[in-house]
């Protein structure tokens, strides 16, 4: 099959959307299929900021990236484009006459799918990973007007492809409740187990020590963004400090958050016990999620986390917010859910973890079980058989689908 993939998220840019739609294209091409990714293009301010050479990404066999014209926006990354619509990029694959077309945004990219899917007669597969509504802090409006405007925008948009996908219900549930009619499912974004999956102690151990982490280590890994509430972490770890003299928080990933985390870190009397990485490779951040004992994360804004996904794939329980769609994630079997935006909740399910040696390991053990079903090769298949679904008899198909 031949498919064309449009995304205003991409690499070098870092994030979950990124990972998931680069290893997503990677697995197809190695099972044969034939993918043009339409992604921005990224400036050297780009790459520099995510600590990678200058150079296209190795996207694997039968995978070609084609980069358009974008500008920059403002993002808590420093590294965020998107791409000018023009209507008429769908000439470029005239070519590569795709069976299908998936889009992975609704902004400039996600515009110039829509085009080409009319233009060529193609059917369109949408997928929204985005929680939009959470994002009203980087605009000038109320909270609510701009979850009600952004909402229906992102719908109408939406509504035009033959299949929408969401990683998870509390995605899919909010698109209904504000006008989605197409045909829809949830299916989750993909984790590669080959490099995030459970170690011996033994190996446990050794990084540990190379990291230089206690035994009573937290970690949060992703954007260092206003959204993603990592003070509530901080602030909750001045309260663990208080029963557990050696608690360490760990944050990787970079963003325009930082400096004010860490002065409030310091302002809390913990700046020696919060730890910034910076942004990690794939091969570093699994090691640094090893070399921890519990994955913790108070974000408000997940459709389902990719980093959430990983670190319980390499065999970490976690304490997250009960908030959007973690709880379709972390499970009483796996880790605790806190209090949204509350320390004190926090503070009182990671002690309690962080007491518990036996608990944690029974909770990591499961949580490394129940992300196989969400593996690279079963995501993969579930895509195959969308798209040839979708590309086969639309009519039909989406009835079908739409049930799943």
């Amino acid at each position: 099959m031949r498919i064309a993939v449009f995304t205003d998220s991409f690499y070098p840019e870092l994030g979950g959307i990124q990972d998931s739609v680069l290893s997503g294209c990677r697995e197809l091409g190695k099972r044969g299929h034939q993918v043009v990714i339409l992604a921005p293009r990224a400036s050297g301010h780009d790459f520099a900021v995510a600590g990678v050479p200058a150079r296209e990404v190795d996207a694997g066999k039968n995978v070609s990236v084609r980069r358009l014209f974008s500008l920059p926006v403002p993002s808590s990354t420093g590294q965020s484009r998107l791409v000018v619509p023009t209507g008429r990029r769908w000439r470029q694959l005239l070519s590569f006459a795709p069976d299908i077309i998936h889009t992975h945004t609704f902004l400039g990219a996600g515009l110039e799918a829509l085009s080409a899917a009319r233009q060529l007669d193609i059917p369109l597969v949408g997928t929204n990973h985005w929680a939009i509504g959470e994002f009203a802090g980087y605009t000038p409006f109320s909270a609510q007007f701009f979850r009600n405007v952004s909402l229906r925008a992102v719908n109408r948009y939406y509504n035009h492809c033959a299949l929408v996908t969401g990683p998870s219900h509390s995605v899919i549930d909010e698109m209904r409740a504000f006008g989605l009619r197409s045909p829809h499912c949830v299916l989750s974004n993909p984790v590669d187990p080959a490099q995030f999956h459970p170690v011996p102690d033994e190996r446990r151990a050794m990084l540990k020590r190379a990291h230089g982490f206690s035994d009573a280590t937290i970690v949060y890994a992703g954007r260092l963004a206003d959204e993603k509430k990592i003070d509530v972490l901080i602030r909750a770890l001045a309260l663990i400090a208080a029963e557990v003299p050696d608690a360490l928080l760990v944050l990787a990933g970079h963003g325009s958050a930082r400096h004010r985390l860490e002065h409030l870190a310091r302002a809390l009397g913990v700046g020696d016990r919060v730890r910034f990485t910076g942004t990690l490779d794939k091969a570093t951040l699994a090691d640094v999620f090893h070399a921890a004992d519990i994955f913790a994360i108070a974000s408000t804004s997940e459709t389902q986390s990719m980093v959430l996904i990983q670190a319980m794939s390499a065999g970490l329980p976690v304490v997250g917010a009960r908030w959007r769609a973690l709880p379709e994630y972390i499970d009483p079997q796996s880790g605790f859910l806190a209090q949204p935006g509350d320390p004190e909740d926090f503070a009182r399910r990671l002690t309690h973890l962080l007491r518990a040696k036996a608990l944690r390991q029974k909770m990591g053990e499961h949580a490394a079980r129940q992300t196989r079903h969400f593996s690279i090769t079963t995501v993969t298949s579930r895509w195959e058989e969308i798209y040839a679904r979708i590309g086969l008899a639309v009519p039909e198909g989406m009835s079908r689908i739409s049930g799943a």
